[in-house]
Parts: structure tokens; C-alpha cells; sequence
């Protein structure tokens, strides 16, 4: 997947305390803006949502997610 793109919640200077996801039209892939040659997450499209919400009931932005990680 080329098409990576940062969260709108990225926080300051460059960025680097956020998630960014690339999707096709069967999946959505997220990975850390830190460690991009790392490993992803990859979700069925449909799956996306739910991981999202689930992520909303602990934390309140996706970047505090991102903070979680480290």
C-alpha cells in the first residue's frame, strides 16, 4: 500500500505521535508514524469501524493510542 496518509489529530511539529492508515476497496492497513517499516495492522474493510470504536471507549483520540504504543 503507497497510499499512507497521518491522522488530522498528528499533534505538532512533525507528527510523529500518530497513526496513519492506507486503504484499498477490501482493506484498511494501520501503522505507527514512528516505525513505518514495522509491521502493520490490516483490517477487512468492514473491521475498520469496529477497531475504531473500540479504540474510542479507552482512549479519546486515535494519537492517544499512538502515545499508548510509544
Amino acid at each position: 500500500m503507497d497510499n499512507w496518509r497521518k491522522s488530522s489529530y498528528s499533534g505538532e511539529g512533525d507528527g510523529n505521535e500518530c497513526v496513519e492508515i492506507a486503504n484499498t476497496l477490501t482493506h484498511i492497513a494501520v501503522r505507527d508514524t514512528k516505525a513505518p517499516a514495522r509491521a502493520t495492522l490490516t483490517f477487512p474493510t468492514g473491521a475498520f469501524t469496529t477497531f475504531v470504536e473500540a479504540l474510542k471507549q479507552d482512549y479519546s483520540t486515535v494519537t492517544d493510542f499512538a502515545r499508548f504504543r510509544g
